[in-house]
């Protein structure tokens, strides 16, 4: 059940509004259900309608003209607030009207319970899935009436009574959810011949451009130099940035005045300070400066898919603020996803970007520094071509599945309604674009080594993964992962080791494939070079400690310059 609630000037072109059965079509048998005392007149049951009417809006008015004497009226005075059912639910009676109206005027302030100087009200029902409730906000003891937060009380009230009618339960939010297109911008981009409103269009490229930043400097310039995107930036004496706001060419050049949005109107996470504070979390360093510890720079899509792979761990702890630092991470790279990809799945990924932006915000605050690593990843990634063969992608995109999971469980945990389902409409577009990223493993099962050679490397399966060898086995992909051991061992890897390490480094529980999760594994590991004696030993070391942290942490990629996008003509 949806509740709209509104307030207005008027009381008696309220009243002539709710009870017209000429000019609102829709409008069929108006009456009231009820009212403050259970006897206000009712123009919908009478022979004498303007009569009645006029009758009706005295009663309802008569303390606010009171309270006006006094000089305490306030200037809107009439409540309104209209209550609907799902087209699915059933159709509830006058006395289950009546009942929910009472309940909703109760719990927002406008007429307590048991409260005798609870302001005048009435619900009239003109149409079978709805009533309208119109109030004066009055008291009798002539004080204004206290119903701050009404839309939130009367949505904790819809909540509860939804269960107990056996009515649709409304997926609700915690207003956190990023300002929708008004129905004027709706309509003007179907005018357009455009999929998205321009607010909808600004927010992903304001996105975007934040998982492409490094600092609120680059960020801004990214925005100028994008096409089609008007940006203002205000800065502070100092020259630092203070906000910015964006604006689409679309009505400049129909000679008409842009409409700007400042970053917080398009979502609540794109005004400048939110921006600044997951920019300023992310670690950097200076360009063509090699990472210390290794001689040559990681590959940053191997970086992001370990980052990505380790957040349903992080979701599982106790640190909330950590859990969602990493989602809005995610979010940001599945961002800047589409900029990577190949063509043909570009259009799934922004589907998928776009469903898992309501699920990177919730109330929680996030504590970003715990993301750094993903965040410097995806950084390192847009500085860095598309990997040739997809393998890598197809490997983010695996790990990013098991993440939308667990996304889901979080949010289900928490009763963040909304996020869980963007979280599951994420899941049908990853899995979508997994499956068209997935061709490599097709080329690598043409190269099915010889049977005995499958063989011994199904005894490798058995004693590296004992628990979970003969779900594996019975994988339609082991072909693939038996050939990506063949390949790994003729590049001098221990093919059991391998299965062990990739077995540790990825929970197989929830994986959709444990065969095809392992190949994608083992061909990434495979990649590097044979490790020498030493190193096996220091692995060893490190897989032996109590805590169970690796001995040498991940370092990012190397910045080289950013693929920039078009400029326009300002």
């Amino acid at each position: 059940m949806i509740a709209k609630i509104s307030s207005g000037k008027d009381t008696a072109g309220l009243i002539r509004y709710l009870f017209d059965a000429k000019k609102a079509k829709d409008h069929t048998d108006p009456h009231l259900v009820a009212s403050w005392d259970g006897f206000a007149p009712d123009p919908g049951r009478t022979d004498d309608f303007t009569a009645t009417k006029r009758l009706l809006v005295a009663d309802l008015d008569l303390r606010v003209k009171q309270a006006r004497r006094l000089g305490r009226a306030p200037e809107r005075h009439v409540w309104h607030c209209s209550l609907r059912t799902a087209t699915t639910d059933r159709r509830l009676s006058d006395e289950e009207w009546a009942d929910i109206a009472r309940r909703v005027v109760a719990a927002t302030g406008i007429a307590p319970q048991d409260d005798p100087d609870g302001c005048r009200w009435v619900a009239v029902r003109h149409a079978p899935d709805h009533i309208h409730i119109a109030a004066t906000k009055v008291r009798g003891d002539l004080r204004p009436a206290r119903h701050w937060n009404d839309y939130l009380t009367a949505d904790r009230e819809l909540a509860a009574i939804e269960k107990e009618y056996g009515l649709l339960q409304v997926v609700r939010g915690d207003r956190t959810a990023a300002r929708r297109s008004t129905r004027a911008e709706q309509e003007k981009a179907h005018r357009q011949g455009r999929d998205k409103s321009a607010r909808e269009r600004l927010r992903t490229i304001v996105r975007t451009a934040v998982a492409a930043s490094t600092s609120t400097e680059e960020f801004i310039h990214l925005l100028s130099r994008t096409e089609g995107v008007l940006v203002e930036a205000v800065y502070f004496p100092s020259g630092d940035a203070r906000g910015y706001k964006v604006a689409s060419e679309d009505n400049l050049t129909a000679g008409k005045e842009p409409i700007w949005y400042s970053g917080s109107t398009l979502a609540p996470d794109l005004s400048l300070p939110r921006i600044r504070a997951r920019l300023e979390a992310t670690d950097s360093e200076p360009a063509n400066q090699p990472s210390r510890r290794f001689s040559r720079s990681p590959n940053p899509w191997h970086q992001a898919t370990a980052a990505t792979e380790r957040i349903p761990h992080h979701l599982s702890g106790h640190d909330d603020g950590a859990s969602q630092a990493h989602l809005a991470a995610f979010g940001e790279a599945l961002d800047a996803l589409p900029l990577l990809a190949p063509a043909p799945i570009r259009a799934q990924l922004r589907e998928a970007a776009s469903a898992f932006e309501r699920a990177t915000r919730s109330r929680i605050q996030a504590e970003h520094h715990h993301a750094r690593a993903l965040r410097s990843a995806i950084r390192a990634m847009l500085r860095e071509p598309t990997p040739g063969d997809g393998t890598a992608l197809a490997m983010f995109l695996d790990a990013a599945i098991l993440v939308t999971i667990a996304a889901t469980r979080w949010h289900q945990l928490r009763h963040h309604d909304q996020q869980v389902t963007a979280a599951q409409q994420t899941l049908l577009h990853l899995q979508a674009a997994y499956d068209q990223a997935a061709a490599p493993l097709t080329a690598l099962v043409r190269h099915r080594p010889p049977q005995p050679t499958v063989d011994r490397h199904v005894h490798h399966i058995r004693r590296a993964v004992p628990a979970h060898s003969e779900q594996v086995l019975a994988d339609p992909a082991i072909a693939a992962l038996t050939a990506a051991l063949a390949e790994a061992e003729a590049l001098g890897h221990d093919p059991e080791r391998l299965l062990r390490q990739a077995a540790d480094q990825r929970a197989l529980d929830d994986a959709r494939s444990p065969a095809r999760t392992l190949a994608w594994r083992i061909q990434r590991v495979s990649a590097r070079p044979t490790p020498n004696a030493r190193a096996r030993a220091a692995q060893a070391h490190s897989a032996a400690r109590p805590d169970g942290t690796p001995s040498t942490p991940a370092h990012e990629a190397t910045t080289v310059s950013l693929p920039q996008p078009r400029a326009h003509r300002r």
